[in-house]
């Protein structure tokens, strides 16, 4: 099989274009994370993520996430072409810190949940979904 210049150009510009869309979409992510906690330190535990190890469909997947004490929890799917899926939030008469909610993802990647703490502080907790079919793109 012999490639024309053109289509060997092509290919390597859509080698690249591949290499560069993943640093893309995470500082997409790290943006949102940055914009959510004000540039503070975040620390892992304190967040309890449940979501599945495998989706069978990447249009509804589900995630549970809880946080106590949380005023607010931020979740992202930093493969996602817009990572950020939801933040919760809860006042001081919230029963829990606890919220549930099905998401779209694109492909595997990871979910990340990121809790503001009644104290000011943030904890973080993250898990990889693999999907195996269909997903934001198709």
């Amino acid at each position: 099989m012999e490639f024309t210049r053109r289509e060997t150009l092509a290919i390597g510009a859509g080698a690249a274009l591949m290499t560069i869309l993943p640093l893309r979409v995470s500082a997409a992510a790290e943006d949102k994370i940055n914009e959510f906690t004000g540039g503070a330190a975040i620390a892992d535990g304190g967040v309890e993520l449940t979501a599945p190890e495998i989706a069978e469909n990447g249009n509804t997947v589900p995630v549970s996430v809880s946080a106590a004490g949380a005023s607010a929890i931020l979740l992202l799917a930093t493969g996602n072409p817009t990572p950020g899926v939801a933040t919760f939030n809860f006042g001081p008469l919230a029963a829990s810190q606890a919220a549930s909610t099905r998401i779209r993802l694109a492909g595997t990647q990871d979910v990340v949940a990121i809790a503001k703490l009644a104290d000011g502080s943030f904890a973080r907790a993250s898990k990889t979904v693999k999907v195996t079919i269909g997903g934001c793109g198709g």
